[in-house]
């Protein structure tokens, strides 16, 4: 009888092994494909091999659709019937509610932040406006692109509220997406000068100075954008021609 347990609780522990690493090979495969969306490597309408997927991670297709249906909930990617699974595409209505969800929820963040921030995480925030003027000035494009919305995330982490921080996380994941398809002349410049005059109203305490600065801040950032179909099918257009030329 001992023999019998010892061998159950093995393989129950071998099966739980097994499912971990099932688990985390799947968060590699998420991480990685919302990475190369945000990045503007997997553009709009790119079609997601799973195959290749499945190779190149060494697992099967059932452990990558897993993945890939997670990316889906949160609206990053597109099944097509009989077509396979897509980067999304984000229509004109979806950008436009978007950007009215990112104006509204980064005010309820500086409210949090002028409450709950240490001088010590604003003096990081600060620092972090340096970083993207240098390398604005001197970076690559790579760099320049990850740079953009890191000021944002972080003003959300220090506003002590997981929930908040991952919506905004999502929402920003999905306006790169917007970005790309619609944005009439591409700049990687997220306002460095506008990050920093935000920081010095959260550091007097000044929210209605800081949510004034954010709005004017969101408003330029939206102002890129030229939200018509053509608009849309325009930049896919381009990237085909990018792609095949």
């Amino acid at each position: 009888m001992k023999t019998t347990r010892s061998r159950g609780a093995a393989a129950t522990g071998k099966e739980a092994a097994t499912g971990d690493v099932t688990d985390d090979v799947s968060e590699r495969i998420r991480i990685t494909l919302a990475s190369a969306i945000g990045e503007g490597a997997l553009k709009p309408g790119s079609k997601i091999l799973e195959e290749a997927i499945a190779e190149h991670f060494g697992v099967s297709r059932t452990v990558v659709r897993g993945a890939l249906g997670v990316l889906e909930s949160d609206h990053l990617l597109e099944r097509k019937r009989n077509r396979g699974t897509f980067v999304a595409e984000p229509g004109i209505q979806e950008a436009q509610s978007l950007f009215e969800a990112r104006r509204k929820l980064e005010g309820i963040l500086l409210e949090l932040v002028t409450q709950r921030a240490t001088r010590d995480q604003l003096d990081y925030l600060e620092k972090l406006t340096d970083e993207e003027e240098h390398i604005h000035q001197h970076g690559d494009e790579k760099s320049k692109t990850v740079l953009s919305g890191k000021f944002h995330l972080v003003l959300a982490e220090m506003a002590g509220n997981s929930v908040l921080t991952e919506m905004l996380s999502k929402i920003v994941a999905r306006l790169s997406l917007v970005m790309a398809l619609y944005e009439e002349k591409h700049t990687d410049d997220c306002g460095a000068d506008h990050h920093r005059m935000i920081v010095k109203a959260l550091k007097a305490k000044d929210l209605a100075k800081a949510q004034q600065l954010m709005d004017h801040h969101l408003a330029d950032i939206e102002g890129r954008v030229h939200l018509t179909e053509g608009q849309g099918d325009r930049h896919s257009f381009i990237s085909v021609l990018e792609n095949f030329s």
